[in-house]
């Protein structure tokens, strides 16, 4: 991986009904990709190419090595068959969540899926993410998480809280500060992802900072409101596809969504307390 000869250009290889770019020149055979002298394997990765206005998927034949992931495939494209080919990626390290894509239909991260653990002999393929608008070939405008972000009442402390507590208080919503916004949650959520209300619903990722904020032992400032109306958390019917996706096996539904789900049921919906705020004149 990291041998500094260099490294052929691959020609995009044309499969119908796929359509593919058009081939680029051969190199000397002296400049073949060492890998491929070394095993002599190659994968096909079949990669969207176009923007939100439409696009076509390309087939590129890539040199695989031991250990490579999708994203140094990737890579290796832009290297040597298509330069523009537009990707967001940063740490390599499954940490900064910014490679997120649609590997074989599965939203995941590119850095964190490794090449011999996809189907051998069949071509990879690799989209932007639905639920948002495409920029360019991999990149998608998610922007609009960051506007719901805005919305959430950030972290309060009671007036007058010891800034002190014990280890079991925080554990649980330690798990949520995991989070490393890929929002590839937030992408496989039918709510966001058919159905397409970004106008009612918060999605998964909020919910969890909502969590992680609501169980903290000194935060006193009230977001069940906003979970009931803006956040529309009653829209969710607890399919679970977006604990199944995290990359940081962050339990979402049953640790974040569904004690969230029984506050907002227990002030606004609980028979009782309806009778009881009705009788006291109480707001809760």
């Amino acid at each position: 991986m990291n041998d500094s000869r260099p490294l052929p250009r691959a020609a995009a290889v044309e499969s119908s009904p796929v359509a593919a770019q058009t081939p680029l020149p051969e190199q000397p055979a002296s400049h073949a990709h060492p890998s491929v002298h070394a095993t002599g394997r190659e994968m096909t990765l079949r990669v969207f190419r176009g923007d939100n206005s439409g696009g076509q998927l390309v087939d590129y034949r890539v040199p695989v090595e031991p250990g490579m992931v999708v994203l140094d495939a990737i890579h290796w494209i832009q290297g040597h068959a298509a330069a523009d080919l537009a990707v967001r990626w940063n740490c390599k390290a499954a940490k900064c969540g910014s490679c997120g894509a649609e590997v074989n239909g599965k939203p995941s991260l590119m850095c964190k899926t490794r090449m011999d653990h996809l189907p051998q002999g069949e071509p990879v393929t690799v989209r932007p993410l639905k639920t948002f608008p495409v920029i360019k070939d991999l990149v998608t405008d998610v922007k609009w998480n960051y506007e719901v972000n805005k919305r959430i009442t950030p972290f309060t402390p009671r007036p007058g809280a010891e800034w002190k507590w014990q280890q079991h208080d925080i554990d649980r919503a330690q798990e949520f500060r995991k989070c490393i916004e890929c929002f590839l949650c937030q992408n496989v959520c039918h709510v966001l992802r058919t159905h397409e209300l970004k106008d009612q619903f918060a999605g998964p990722r909020f919910f969890v900072r909502v969590a992680g904020l609501e169980m903290h032992p000194i935060d006193g400032a009230d977001r069940l409101q906003f979970l009931r109306d803006q956040g529309g958390i009653g829209l969710c019917n607890i399919t679970k596809c977006c604990t199944e996706v995290c990359p940081e096996d962050i339990t979402i539904t049953d640790n974040a969504i569904i004690p969230l789900k029984e506050r907002v049921v227990d002030r606004y919906y609980d028979p009782l307390k309806i009778v009881w705020r009705a009788m006291t004149g109480g707001k809760k």
